[in-house]
């Protein structure tokens, strides 16, 4: 199978694929290049209301395939860079279910997405001192964010791999499931995700990301969005509501 990252939609979830079976999901120049333009296109699409990312079998991204990398290192990186932020800059919920190896660039993807959760067994690494490369300011600034400056050191300075029990408590995953468990949660979690206002989601992740100057945007949005008048009513109607604010 040529390595490629595949897509399909269900039920209001995009789940992407990284596939590269024989270099357990590592990422080619060309993957790295496809991921921005089919976030771009899955934000646009009404029928989207939140992501997953995840790799083929019993792998998630094993990093960046170095041999289809032949642009200078400061090329390639940028590559990764670009679709990193794309990822961080998806306007709807998004998840990494993580198998097996998460490495370098395998981390960054997981580390843009709003949430990961992981199986038993899973390994998480950041190796840009294997490589003598120096990890962009923008990757690492969002690495302390999510585990703070000592474990961010630990993991750039030394390169060597973490269990998912280690990343659980450092806040680099959100939840550790069972072996067999990963599809049944995130299924049960996408669920709910699809079921919220997507306006209280896409302002939450804004601000949270860093964004804080847009109150007045957002004040405007749910004043002529008719979610808060539909949650409103359903809370005292006891029944679901159905929000209508779509970010595209």
């Amino acid at each position: 199978m040529e390595p490629q990252l595949s897509h399909r939609v269900v039920d209001s979830v995009a789940t992407v694929v990284v596939r590269h079976p024989a270099k357990r999901n590592a990422m080619t120049a060309a993957m790295w290049r496809a991921l921005p333009p089919l976030l771009d296109g899955l934000a646009r699409d009404p029928g989207v209301r939140a992501l997953v990312l995840t790799g083929e079998g019993a792998t998630f991204c094993a990093g960046a395939d170095i041999s289809t990398l032949q642009d200078t290192p400061q090329e390639a990186q940028a590559l990764a860079v670009a679709a990193e932020e794309a990822l961080a800059a998806f306007p709807k919920p998004t998840l990494a279910a993580v198998r097996g190896h998460c490495v370098g660039g395998g981390a960054q993807l997981a580390a843009a997405c709003d949430l990961r959760l992981a199986e038993e067994g899973a390994l998480f690494g950041v190796t840009p001192a294997k490589l003598g490369i120096v990890y962009p300011a923008s990757s690492t600034r969002r690495l302390v964010s999510l585990v703070g400056p000592a474990t961010a050191k630990y993991l750039l300075f030394s390169g060597e791999l973490i269990d998912a029990e280690r990343a659980l408590r450092t806040g680099l995953v959100d939840e550790v499931l069972p072996e067999g468990e990963l599809d049944k949660r995130i299924s049960e979690l996408t669920r709910v995700l699809v079921s919220r206002s997507q306006l209280t989601q896409a302002a939450a992740k804004e601000f949270a990301n860093g964004r804080t100057d847009r109150d007045a945007h957002w004040a405007e949005q749910a004043a002529g969005s008719g979610d808060t008048a539909e949650g409103v009513a359903a809370f005292l109607e006891r029944r679901r509501p159905r929000f209508t604010w779509s970010v595209s």
